[in-house]
């Protein structure tokens, strides 16, 4: 009872990693201290991979490309502005499973959407909270104002992640836009599963940034999942829109009574 209420009182409305395209916040800024309680860095032997939302007390949201490397997921850091943070706020888990999406395609990039079982819950508390997911999708319209943010690298050519947590603001661009010509030409193709969003002088996510939230209109509404080249405004990032059908398959994941081996 404790802990819903605390989770009730204090629930919050609102990737690239290494060789998946570029994910990095580009032009953004550091985030106010400790405002993005949900936000996770998922790790590999201590160093930073991947970005996550925690969206329950044991389960973080991410893409699936973020398994894709040749080293294993091994820990979700929670509580923390700074990747050297080490305070009584920081939260360190093992990750109990992975649950990457069963028709993930690493060439189409369609269904790049992971769940990580961690082995615990949390402790919720004002350092380390959940951030919420929609009841059900609705579409955005071009022009949607969304903030994306992360631990990517901030200069192009760099292979150090930033040690803040940063954030930039970006624009939902429209579908047929992102697959013309002069964008991405459909190689791959922009589908209804995915969002496109950008700024005309280059701000965006990239390596480092991929599985964090896409936040748009104070809700969560997807998932940082590739781009073409660093801070190019000819290739806004591509995110996983948080649809029905995955909103239906993190239910069936994250149910209590079974989870599938997807």
């Amino acid at each position: 009872m404790l802990l819903t209420a605390l989770i009730s009182s204090l629930t919050i409305i609102f990737s690239l990693t290494p060789g998946y395209g570029c994910v990095e916040i580009i032009g953004g800024h550091d985030v106010p201290s400790h405002s993005r309680p949900y936000m996770a860095s998922i790790q590999v032997n201590r160093k930073h991979n991947c970005g996550g939302a925690l969206i329950k007390p044991a389960w973080v949201l991410t893409a699936a490309h973020c398994a894709d490397g040749k080293a294993k997921l091994n820990s979700v850091v929670l509580g923390i502005d700074s990747l050297r943070e080490n305070t009584k706020a920081k939260q360190v888990f093992k990750i109990k499973k992975e649950f990457p999406h069963r028709s993930f395609d690493r060439n189409t990039k369609e269904n790049d959407i992971m769940l990580l079982q961690l082995d615990r819950a949390v402790d919720i508390n004002k350092f380390v909270y959940i951030l919420r997911l929609p009841k059900r999708y609705s579409d955005l319209k071009a022009g949607t104002h969304c903030t994306v943010a992360g631990w990517g690298i901030t200069k192009q050519n760099s292979k150090t992640p930033s040690n803040r947590l940063k954030e930039v603001n970006i624009t939902i661009v429209d579908r047929g836009t992102c697959n013309d010509k002069d964008h991405y030409n459909d190689k791959p193709k922009v589908t209804a599963n995915m969002l496109c969003a950008g700024d005309k002088n280059g701000n965006d996510a990239c390596e480092g940034d991929s599985g964090g939230p896409l936040i748009c209109n104070n809700k969560y509404s997807g998932i940082t999942s590739f781009g073409e080249g660093c801070g190019n405004a000819k290739y806004p990032g591509i995110y996983t829109a948080l649809t029905n059908k995955y909103l239906d398959w993190i239910k069936e994941i994250t149910a209590p009574i079974s989870q599938p081996d997807y």
